[in-house]
């Protein structure tokens, strides 16, 4: 019986984070709808700016202007990927920490994060905006694309990690 146990406990520090990331998420997006302007924008540094912007696309505003339908399709697609990330983490065998799992934890929390605004609020709040003088500008982001995108690199440095590991095989080797 422990054996069924221990990954879903082990799996409970995932899911833990993952909520972190959601709260920190939907936290950040409260304090600038409360106190910023729809555009009104706030210079912190000399490459970064924060700037209330709505996103009814995905990254970089992608189909913002589909007419709609694109609503659904996101939070859709958004469901069923952390349906697919909970359930890889309530099974994973990996009791200790573990790149792979941190990685699909930030994905998750980024992914139910923006799904949350879309939900409540028919567009995706955006307001971390990084540029280069004037003439260079990141799309602007918020901490659920931050964890996304961390997340991902935890991936693939998890992924790098395993395959040094693994023996190297020759062409003459059978």
């Amino acid at each position: 019986m422990s054996t069924v146990v221990r990954p879903r406990l082990g799996a409970l520090r995932w899911i833990v984070l993952a909520l972190l990331v959601i709260a920190a998420d939907q936290f950040s997006k409260w304090l600038i709808v409360t106190r910023l302007q729809l555009f009104e924008r706030h210079d912190w540094l000399p490459v970064l700016e924060i700037t209330r912007l709505h996103n009814l696309g995905a990254a970089f505003s992608f189909l913002s202007d589909a007419g709609g339908w694109q609503f659904y399709l996101f939070v859709g697609l958004a469901l069923l990927v952390s349906g697919g990330i909970l359930i890889a983490l309530l099974r994973s065998p990996t009791a200790g920490p573990s790149l792979l799992n941190i990685g699909l934890a930030l994905i998750l929390g980024g992914a139910l994060g923006n799904v949350i605004d879309r939900v409540m609020r028919g567009y995706v709040v955006d307001f971390i905006h990084v540029h280069w003088e004037t003439s260079w500008y990141f799309p602007a982001f918020n901490v659920a694309d931050s964890a996304i995108t961390l997340g991902a690199l935890c991936m693939v440095l998890d992924a790098i990690i395993e395959a040094r590991k693994k023996p190297a095989t020759g062409a003459g080797d059978a």
